[in-house]
Order: C-alpha cells, then structure tokens, then sequence
C-alpha cells in the first residue's frame, strides 16, 4: 500500500534568502548577495554584518581624519626657528584641505573598483607615507617648500572620508543611512578633534620642540587600523564600473546644489578646525602666547562638531534632511553674526561661545545634507533599479564630498586675505555670515518651497 503525501507548501524564502553571507575574516570571497532593504534578511543578520563594517569603518576613516588634519596642529609648532609666518601658516593648512578634497571622486571610485574590505587597508597603509616623512623630516631649519610637500602628503587622509561613505551607504537601508552615514562620519570627524588633544599632550609632554613625535605616534595606530579592517570587514557585491555613475551625477542638477550645501555644512569644519588655533593666536595674542594656550580650545570645536554630526542625520532621518538643514543653516548664519560682534568688541568669550556654536551646527548640518543624497535616487529605484539608484548615490556622495571639501581652503584662504589686508578676521566673518544666508536659501528654494523635480520633493520631506 503506497503512502500518499500532501504537497508541502512552499516557505515564502528560499534558505538562500534566510542566509546572510559573510566572508571569513582574512578570506578573499566578497558577500555575494546583499539586499539590505529587505527585512527579512537584514533581521536574519544583515544588520550584524552592517554594524561590524561600520565600526572598522569609522576606526579607519577617524585616523584619516587625524592625518588630514595633522597640520592644524603642527603649525603650532612651527615657532621662529622654521621661518614661518602666519600667512604661510594658512597656507600650510589649506594644502592638505586641497589634496584631501581632489582624492576624495578616485576614492570613491577605488572602493567601488576594489571593495570596502580591500580598499580601506590599501587607503589605511597609504597613511604611513605622509606620517613616517613628517616624523623624520621636520626640524628646524627645514625648507618652506619641503613643508609644503609634507603638508601636501598629508592630504590623502581627506580621501578615506568619501570610499568610507560611499561604503557604508551600500550596507544600510534606506530607513537607516541618516543615523549610520551620520555615525560613520562623525567618528571619522572625530579624528580632527583627537589629533588637536595629542598635540596638546605632546606639547604639554615634551615642549614645542618635537613636532615629530606626534607624526609618530599614529604610525602604530594606522598599521593596527588596517589590520583590523583587513580582519573583520566584507567586500559588497560590486556594482557595473562607476565611470559612468560618476557622469550620469555631474548631469543631475541636484548634485551641484548638494554640493554647494556641503561646502557650506562640512566645508566650514574642516576650515574650521585648521584655522582655530591660528585665529585665537592672531586675534587674541595676550590670551594665546604660546601654542599650548591655543591648543587647549583647538579641539573643543571639533570634538562638539563631530559628536552632533550623526544627531543631524537622526534629526533628518526623522523631520526630513532639507529642513534641518534650513534650520542648520540659519543658525550659523546667527552664530556668525556672534562671532563678527565679538570680533569688534574683542570679547575672548563670545568669540569662542560663536565659534563652538559654529561647530556644532556645521556638524548637524553635515549630517542632514548627507541624509538627502541617497533619497535623492531612493524615489527612482523602480525605474533606475537598485544598484543604478546605489551606485549614482555614491557617486553623488563623492562629488558633492570632494567639492564640500574645498569649502576648507575658502575659509582658510578667507582668513589669510582678511588677516593680510586688515589685520583681523572681521572680514572673513562677514562674508561667512552672507554664505549662510544665500546657502540657507537655495535650500528653502530648491528642497522646500518648489520641489520641481520629484527626488526634490522627496528629499523636503
């Protein structure tokens, strides 16, 4: 007699679908299959894998920043006996903000090219060249011009921001990229601020004779870095070559107004965070004598920039990135005016209480801003396909981070004319506040008020 069976239903996903790939630490298999916007398998263990990226991610990207930034520290080492004024000082710092912000579009398309995993250790050793030079070749009677090469070097570390980015927007769902693209970049902002502390403590240590030692110090730490990214993170599925992706973005009007807001939001920290310790040094002389005077405020600012940075994203992620950055943008332009009062009243603590405010807005900014890029394409997936909406994302990601970039070498540049021509940086202040204003409204125009384009309005809410 035949044993007779009942169809068994079909489970809703394969055992494929329920599996979560991870390449093994120190394997070569890329991820395969990668489908973050689907629940399922992102509550199976998407979400781990992600967290796990994300974290060696932010370590990484956090000791290119500190690299990006080194000059902001080390020019307040460079006393009478590097024959340095403070013009070529600004100079010295806007360099590196130039070289970090060109790298920024071929290292977004490296990590695309090459993977996350294998991508974030090349870009990580790359560090050591500009560290291991300034930890040999910087000692007095060192040519202008050989600084200026250092400098220079150090600019590779500003590229690690946008292949981070562009990386860690492939792991997240859309619901999610506000608070993670946040995160990820806030950690790595954070560099700027713990850089300005390890010179503060080598300066306090061994005096403002041995710009040396703080190259050194990172050294350990990027070869630590690069292992762990080499260790515990995964290479994504690679989308079709970003050439194209990158193009198709330069023809979205979009990416041109993103990018004159992220010169606006992340352009002002990073200008910011070099220049501090020269503008209180200037400014401020009876206050500020000596390099260590100054370095014990460079980091607040940085430190507080960083933190709100991810809080902007959790606040678009919630409110709408074009809102909060309406908002963040009005905020600055009062805490300019603050800054341009206390320049004219030669108030030390109204000075610095606009600048932490200036900060920590830039921050929220930073973080809205970059909530609206993946929205921007998320509207278009049922007609671009996901992994076209992806890949013009991150394409848009590192266009508008290379161009924000550059808003570092305005604002230095900025100080360095108003400092020439005027001997104070009430100028700079001025044209500071006028930017927020304009930028403050193109947003108002473009994302809220108008909405012409579909993305636009997607992005307002």
């Amino acid at each position: 007699m035949g044993t007779s069976t009942s169809p068994q239903p079909n489970p809703p996903r394969t055992e494929r679908d329920r599996t979560v790939p991870a390449a093994p630490p120190l394997s070569r298999t890329p991820i395969t299959d990668w489908r973050p916007e689907d629940s399922e398998f992102w509550d199976a263990g998407g979400d781990r894998v992600a967290r796990r990226n994300l974290v060696f991610s932010i370590l990484t990207e956090h000791i290119g920043f500190s690299v990006w930034s080194l000059w902001s520290v080390l020019v307040l080492f460079l006393g009478p006996a590097y024959h340095v004024d403070a013009a070529g000082k600004f100079v010295l710092t806007a360099v590196p903000t130039a070289i970090g912000a060109a790298m920024r579009v071929p290292y977004s398309i490296a990590v695309v090219r090459f993977g996350g995993r294998t991508w974030t250790v090349i870009s990580a050793l790359l560090l050591l060249v500009p560290c291991a030079l300034a930890a040999t070749l910087i000692t007095p009677g060192i040519s202008y011009s050989t600084l200026m090469l250092l400098a220079a070097l150090a600019g590779v570390g500003g590229g690690n921001f946008a292949s981070s980015m562009t990386n860690i927007n492939g792991f997240y769902p859309q619901r999610l990229k506000g608070w993670a693209l946040g995160l990820n970049a806030g950690g790595g902002n954070l560099g700027v601020a713990v850089v300005q502390l390890a010179g503060l403590a080598v300066l306090a240590w061994a005096g403002s004779g041995h710009p040396r030692l703080l190259a050194g110090v990172y050294l350990p730490l990027i070869v630590l870095g690069s292992l762990g990214a080499g260790l515990w993170m995964d290479n994504l599925p690679r989308p079709a070559d970003r050439f194209p992706a990158v193009r198709a973005a330069c023809r979205e009007p979009h990416t041109w107004v993103i990018s004159a807001l992220y010169i606006g939001t992340f352009g002002s920290f990073i200008g910011y965070s070099f220049a501090f310790g020269q503008v209180l040094q200037i400014q401020f002389k009876a206050q500020f004598a000596t390099p260590v005077d100054a370095a014990y405020l460079t980091f607040l600012g940085p430190l507080i920039g960083s933190f709100t940075r991810p809080v902007g994203g959790r606040l678009a992620d919630r409110y709408g990135g074009a809102q909060v950055t309406v908002w963040s943008f009005a905020a600055m332009a009062a805490s300019a005016a603050l800054v341009l009062a206390a320049s004219a009243q030669h108030s030390l603590a109204m000075f610095v209480t606009g600048f932490v405010l200036l900060f920590a807005l830039s921050g929220v900014g930073n973080g809205s801003v970059y909530k609206m890029i993946p929205g921007l394409f998320h509207e278009r997936v049922a007609t671009l396909g996901e992994e076209r909406a992806q890949s013009l994302a991150g394409a848009l990601i590192a266009i508008a981070g290379a161009i924000g970039a550059f808003g570092g070498v305005l604002v230095n540049l900025a100080f360095r004319e108003s400092f020439l021509t005027y001997h104070t940086g009430t100028a700079a202040y001025a044209t500071f506040l006028a930017a927020y204003v304009v930028l403050g409204g193109l947003t108002y125009t473009v994302y809220q008020r108008r909405a012409l384009l579909r993305p636009a309005s997607a992005l307002a809410r």
